[in-house]
């Protein structure tokens, strides 16, 4: 009998099933952790602490999607068009730290705003994936606030463009939440 294979739309509507919340409940502790020992610690002694607490994001998601039930890592075999997509995505982020840390080396107060901004893009293409919003808001949003802390708070910024992305991660897991709800609810309706 021949592989039967899915249509992308297949493929996508099984991947909106998903809850989606273990990268950004990561991403929102890592970088509450951050901002929080940025007011203890010196300033310039925070590049090294942004560069691998936000390099570990991926890593503390691996063991939170021990409590949420999602996997993050799955045989080639067993996942969806939008799992690769999301692990490119993540690759991309990755590779934008050539960017910042230079960017970092030559002013080091602008880590926080470069590995902020370039790690937040990554959140596009979800709102395709999902044909929802969520990343769209997320990106400009985090783009906007760091931007504007950055140049508001030159004093602080190690501190207070931290909490501007808690604050939307907080915004983005309650989209999330609720879209996962509407999505199930659908879900329960239609198989009735």
């Amino acid at each position: 009998m021949p592989l039967q294979t899915k249509s992308l739309e297949q493929y996508r509507e099984e991947y909106k099933q998903k809850k989606l919340i273990t990268m950004p409940i990561a991403g929102a502790i890592v970088w509450l952790a951050l901002g929080i020992t940025a007011l203890f610690v010196p300033v310039k002694n925070m590049v090294l602490p942004v560069y691998i607490g936000t390099g570990c994001i991926f890593y503390l998601a691996l063991f939170i999607s021990r409590f949420t039930g999602e996997k993050l890592l799955m045989k080639k075999e067993e996942r969806n068009p939008f799992d690769t997509l999301f692990l490119y995505t993540l690759g991309m982020s990755w590779c934008a730290f050539a960017v910042a840390i230079p960017f970092g080396l030559e002013n080091y107060t602008a880590v926080p705003m470069a590995i902020g901004i370039v790690s937040g893009l990554m959140w596009l293409p979800i709102s395709w994936s999902l044909e929802h919003n969520v990343g769209i808001i997320h990106t400009l949003l985090r783009t906007a606030l760091i931007v504007i802390a950055w140049y508001v708070f030159p004093e602080q910024r190690f501190v207070v463009i931290p909490f501007g992305i808690v604050l939307v991660y907080a915004i983005s897991l309650y989209q999330l939440l609720s879209r996962y709800q509407q999505v199930k609810a659908h879900y329960v309706a239609v198989t009735l």
